[in-house]
Order: structure tokens, then sequence, then C-alpha cells
């Protein structure tokens, strides 16, 4: 059996979500943020300082495609519940003793993004880690109920978290889109005691659940007997309604990934949506694998992979970079930069890749 047909082995929609993943945790971990930033911008042509700006954040208002990775992560979380859980409930097992295996995966999501995040003296919930805990959490709990009622409440949490934003009245944090002083903030100060994290909040698990319940929604859609073409339709068309309802809302609830504001979540769930409905295309329209192949694997270990991918990194860069630095030392330390990145970028593919051809596979 050839690779692409033993990862595909069971649907080719499956595939499509294991692409999904392996992309984005290859974004996540694989050091791509900032790729372009040392390249000197007087010098750099139009299509570089397009990736500059692309590859990473927003300081505040706004967005690029980077701001788009954990949206991406959260969602295709929730992509993958109705399948993985499915075949555990086709096994036999119960509500009851899936809700403890989820309580108890939870548990240890909060624990090890806290702990990775913090240092001895300073706490921080703001690793998508633990954000990842409260989002499945609230999806598993509503993804038996009804479409209409799952998405009444995604649609609830946000409006909850965007009256709070609005009408908190403690002195100092009631202002609802002022970096620092709103009640993201609050929550900060009063989980941590410390506003030190670049104004991520904690709070943003709330909003942010929207993502991973929306995941649940299409991934309910893709196992269903749909026709590929209507499912790319169906999902391309409700993610360009989101796109242009986040959009139009920016004038009013400006687009701040920071804070998770509500234009925020609905522009960034409509490009999950059509990022899912192109992935649709390359592998159930297209039938292309070698590409989709590449990124798979390097999600078949989505947690060891974004645990260990900033050690081994590290270790890569300390290995290559003296060569590199010396061999190429006349064109330039942005241009260097970039192919260090690439390259050490390969090589965590690589252990992704190794792992999933000796079939090691480490889940909580």
């Amino acid at each position: 059996m050839s690779e692409s047909a033993q990862l595909s082995r069971e649907q080719d929609r499956v595939f499509s979500v294991d692409f999904f993943r392996g992309f984005t945790m290859f974004m996540l971990v694989g050091g791509l943020e900032g790729l372009f930033s040392k390249m000197d911008p007087a010098r750099s042509g139009p299509v570089v300082l397009f990736l500059q700006r692309q590859l990473s954040h927003v300081p505040w208002e706004g967005l690029h495609f980077w701001d788009l990775i954990q949206p991406f992560f959260m969602f295709i979380v929730g992509v993958a519940m109705p399948f993985s859980l499915s075949r555990r409930w086709a096994k036999g097992d119960s509500w009851r003793k899936t809700f403890r295996h989820v309580l108890v995966r939870c548990f240890f999501l909060l624990a090890i993004g806290w702990a990775i995040s913090s240092s001895p003296t300073n706490s921080n919930f703001n690793n998508v880690l633990a954000q990842l805990a409260v989002t499945y959490l609230v999806a598993f709990l509503l993804m038996r109920a009804p479409v209409g009622w799952q998405l009444l409440a995604s649609f609830a949490l946000i409006l909850v978290s965007d009256l709070l934003y609005r009408f908190w009245p403690v002195e100092g944090f009631n202002q609802p889109f002022v970096a620092g002083h709103n009640f993201g903030s609050w929550t900060d100060m009063a989980l941590t005691g410390s506003l030190e994290h670049g104004n991520w909040v904690p709070f943003n698990a709330v909003s942010t659940s929207a993502h991973t319940i929306w995941g649940v929604l299409a991934g309910g859609l893709l196992a269903g007997d749909w026709a590929p073409k209507r499912k790319i339709l169906t999902l391309t068309g409700l993610g360009m309604l989101g796109v242009l309802v986040g959009y139009s809302m920016h004038p009013f609830i400006p687009i701040i990934k920071h804070i998770c504001t509500s234009s925020f979540i609905i522009v960034s769930g409509g490009w999950c949506l059509i990022a899912l409905a192109a992935s649709l295309v390359l592998t159930d329209v297209l039938r292309l694998r070698k590409v989709p192949m590449f990124f798979a694997v390097f999600g078949m270990n989505p947690l060891f992979m974004y645990l260990m991918g900033s050690r081994f990194r590290n270790f890569f860069s300390q290995l290559v970079n003296p060569y590199l630095y010396r061999i190429l030392a006349g064109i330039g330390e942005g241009s260097i930069t970039v192919i260090s990145t690439l390259l050490v970028a390969l090589m965590l593919w690589y252990t992704g890749y190794f792992l999933y051809r000796h079939k090691v596979f480490i889940r909580l």
C-alpha cells in the first residue's frame, strides 16, 4: 500500500482534515513567523514586502494571514471531533465514558499549556493549548445538540463577550478596544497578576470557542453523504458570508485578534471555512496527494510537535547556521535567515515524517 493510500485509507474526506491540520501545525511550529522580517524593505520587491506583512501579526487592529493560524488550529480540532468521537461511540463507549476522557484531556491541555508559557514568577494562560482546553470542552458538550442550538450557543458566546467588553464597569478596564484597558486585560490581571503578555488575554477562550463549535459543524458536514461539490460550495458560501460580515463590522467593532473581538471571530471563522473548502478541492476534486501528503504527515503528532517544535528548531539551527553563515556570507543576513528557517522547517517536517513512518503517534 502506498503512503498516501495508507494515510487516506479510511476516507478521502479524512485526508483533507489531516492535510488542513498538518498545514496549520507546520505553520504554527515551523518557525515561519516573520520569515522575511530581516530582509531590507528598501531593497525588497513587492512580493517580499507582501510576505513580510502577511507572515507577522498585526500590532493591534486589522488582520494578516498569520493572525489566522490560531483560529485555524481551534477550528480544525473541532472538525476532527465528529470523526474521532464517532469511532469511540461506534466501539461501544458511552457518552459518560467519553466525557470523562474529554475532561482528562482538557485538564492536561490546560496544565501543559500553562506550564510551557509560565515562568517561576509569572503565570500565563494565553497559550493555545490552555485556550483549547476550554474550547474543546465547550464544543464537546454541545456537539450532540441540533445544529441550530450549536449555532445559537456559538453566537451567544460571542455576544456575551462583546457585551462584557462594552459594559464592564471597573475603572481603568472599561475601554473595550484599548490595549491594556479592557475587560480581557482585567481577566488577565485577575488570573495571573500581570499584564505582561503582549495584550493577549485568557478570556479569548470564551469567544474563540465559536471556532471549535463551527469546526464540529463543518466536520459533521464532511462526514455526511453530500457530494464533494456540494460540500465545497456550502463551505465556501458560508465562509464568504462570514468574511463579508466580519469586515463590515470593522468600522463599529474593530478586528482585533489580541482580544478576539466579535468581528475578528466572525471574519476569521469565515476564512477557516474557506480554507477547509480549499483543502477539499485539493484532495477530493483535484485528487492531489503529494503536496497534501507533505503537510498531512506533519500533523499526525500535533501535540508532540507543538511541545517539542521550539526545542527541535533550536537544535537544528545550531547544526546548520555555522555552515550557512560561512558558506553564504556574501548574500546578506536577511537571505541567510530565510534559507536557514526553511531548512530547519524541513528538518522539523522530517521529524514528524519519521514518527509517522514508524507508526509512533503520541496523543492525550
